[in-house]
């Protein structure tokens, strides 16, 4: 425990001295605490969530929603569980043995390690700015390098099948949506008649963050919708509901098993909501429309999200080669 106290201090103290002064100074601490016992009391328990909770008040104030919220939670929590320390005793070698033995004991890839060593350094350094810690000790933790993987977007013969293979308006409607939108899945369910604005075919969403933003979807996708809202006998304000009374508004996890079901009739690998909005960013920056427009359109804060979205055909590339440079 004394070494552990020496070495907090001196670790502490780092920022404001050279190596020579940090040497002599736990020369001095260890000279002067020779003789002497020192315990530690336990803090109570219900202290040691305090740092913790005021981090995630802030981070709602900020604009997170409840599920990220619930993810930051649980994300520090294992953590300081993991070590077994409060907050404030947490040091970066702790650090890094807790997101090596988690990569090791759970077999967890190097960009799940990168999301919790990327919340970590949040909550360490707004500690740091609110003066619960003097200095973060995710601070020398640097980003995973992760490789750099190219996923799957739909063909245009895909998106066909699925439309062919569609068993009710209903669903065809909502293939129709994701594709020509690129709405988030979470953003679709909660989506009510009234938000759709048929004339200029668009609608309103409610984004990340309870941002609102304006999408837009083809004639294509107008007529499958009217034609699915026509078709309905139920009195529900929301726009995609259960096929079975009482036709309560679809969740999140009844378009992803709606969609799995099919792609699995269909022989389409990997069938999910996300892979539209990849396909829908994929094909506009392919076809020559702006980045930023992308960004907007997409509803990211940040432009290099949309480009982990967007992937550029080989092909365009070298076309683009032999009519600038070659």
């Amino acid at each position: 425990m004394k070494q552990e106290l020496i070495n907090a201090v001196v670790s502490q103290m780092m920022p404001y001295l050279n190596n020579d002064q940090a040497a002599r100074l736990q020369e001095t601490l260890e000279h002067a605490l020779f003789h002497m016992t020192i315990t530690q009391e336990e803090a109570p328990a219900e202290n040691s969530a305090l740092p913790l909770d005021a981090f995630l008040s802030a981070k709602k104030v900020e604009g997170c929603s409840e599920k990220t919220l619930a993810y930051y939670r649980k994300t520090v929590q294992d953590m300081l569980d993991g070590i077994g320390k409060t907050a404030q005793q947490v040091t970066t070698d702790d650090l890094r043995g807790y997101l090596s033995d988690y990569q090791e004991q759970r077999g967890a890839g190097k960009v799940t390690i990168d999301n919790i060593r990327r919340i970590l350094s949040s909550f360490f350094s707004w500690l740091e700015d609110e003066d619960y810690i003097l200095k973060s000790p995710a601070r020398r933790i640097h980003k995973v390098r992760t490789a750099k993987v190219v996923k799957d977007t739909y063909t245009d013969e895909a998106l066909e099948r699925m439309r062919d293979g569609c068993g009710n308006l209903r669903d065809l409607a909502i293939i129709d949506m994701l594709a020509s939108t690129g709405m988030r899945v979470g953003e679709l369910v909660l989506l009510n008649r009234e938000d759709i604005n048929f004339e200029e075919r668009e609608c309103v969403v409610l984004g990340k963050g309870n941002k609102e933003r304006v999408v837009y979807f083809d004639a294509r996708t107008k007529i499958h919708l009217l034609n699915y809202l026509d078709s309905r006998q139920d009195a529900s304000p929301a726009l995609f509901v259960g096929l079975r009374a009482p036709h309560g508004r679809l969740t999140i996890g009844g378009v992803e098993t709606m969609l799995r079901t099919l792609g699995q009739a269909l022989n389409i690998p990997k069938v999910h909501p996300h892979k539209f909005r990849r396909t829908l960013a994929t094909t506009a920056i392919d076809k020559g429309m702006p980045i930023e427009q992308v960004q907007q359109l997409l509803g990211h804060q940040k432009i290099d999200t949309t480009l982990h979205y967007a992937m550029v055909k080989q092909q365009n590339v070298k076309q683009a080669h032999r009519k600038y440079i070659g």
